[in-house]
């Protein structure tokens, strides 16, 4: 039994899609059952609830023969620890409670870099609670998603990109649908052990400039690079009701993202991932955007 955390995201979503290909019985944790395909409504096993709630993963959690975990931030949180951490402890202690064997955890490059990068060092964090369980082990570090262009729709409808880091810095970016796929690999294979970070650089390293114009060949218009303050991007995330301390921890992941935490890891033919920016524009911005 493969248990599934965060089904209906970018990420769960496709790895549900992929699961539910083969021959193995798989059982979702979700708040919502609505808001899952009908397939997998009808094919997986169904646990109502939040993967915070021990209840919920004790049921969840029976049986189980890997766990996919993905913690989703809580934007309200007092601290990122508090939204990785604290948060995951119910899931640590139900790995530990129905000896599950294998966990695989979506987590971040930069595991020993000795910089504080907000969100990415909380999701370290998370990763040595479940490292701490004994369970053989993948953390899937990952670089920048490209899925996260899908939030700037909007200013891309008028021509701009807006950003924080400099035009032409380079760092790694990932497909999600390349995550999902690396997390199928190891929940379908019974026979790894230990406990590793698998590290990957996704697609292609590319800079805001090479991505404005990327977009402008697919889109078919002119898209130019904003530079925005961290100042001004923290003000209007707490207008939007994240926490002054989420807020912060943003900021703090994208000020380590300019300092290189996501570059250490040289790029290699075993960790690069199979999409393009060009390709994900193509398959899936531009539909968004038309």
């Amino acid at each position: 039994m493969i248990v599934i955390t965060a089904p209906t995201g970018r990420i769960g979503s496709k790895l549900v899609a992929t699961l539910l290909t083969r021959d193995e019985p798989v059982r979702l944790v979700v708040r919502d059952p609505a808001k899952l395909p009908a397939e997998a409504r009808e094919r997986a096993e169904v646990v109502v609830g939040s993967h915070r709630d021990p209840d919920v993963l004790d049921r969840a959690l029976d049986g189980a023969d890997a766990l996919f975990w993905l913690m989703p931030a809580d934007a309200t949180a007092s601290s990122p620890y508090e939204a990785y951490v604290t948060a995951s402890i119910p899931g640590a202690d139900a790995v530990v409670r129905h000896a599950v064997p294998r966990v695989v955890v979506v987590s971040a490059l930069g595991r020993g870099s000795r910089i504080y990068a907000g969100h990415v060092s909380a999701s370290h964090a998370m990763e040595d609670l479940f490292r701490s369980t004994g369970a053989h082990l993948r953390a899937l570090a990952l670089p920048t998603f490209m899925d996260n262009i899908l939030r700037q729709v909007t200013t891309l409808e008028n021509g701009v990109l807006p950003g924080t880091l400099p035009a032409d810095f380079k760092m790694p970016w990932i497909a999600t649908k390349d995550i999902a796929a690396l997390a199928a690999g190891y929940l379908l294979d019974h026979t790894w052990t230990g406990q590793q970070s698998v590290e990957s650089r996704g697609g292609e390293d590319l800079s805001y400039q090479d991505i404005t114009e990327i977009l402008g060949d697919v889109l078919g218009k002119p898209i130019r690079y904003e530079l925005t303050e961290r100042a001004a991007v923290r003000r209007f995330l707490t207008g939007r009701g994240v926490s002054e301390a989420m807020a912060r921890s943003m900021m703090d992941m994208d000020v380590a993202g300019e300092r290189g935490i996501n570059n250490a890891t040289p790029r290699t033919a075993g960790n690069t991932t199979p999409t393009t920016f060009r390709e994900f524009a193509e398959e899936t911005l531009k539909p968004a955007l038309t």
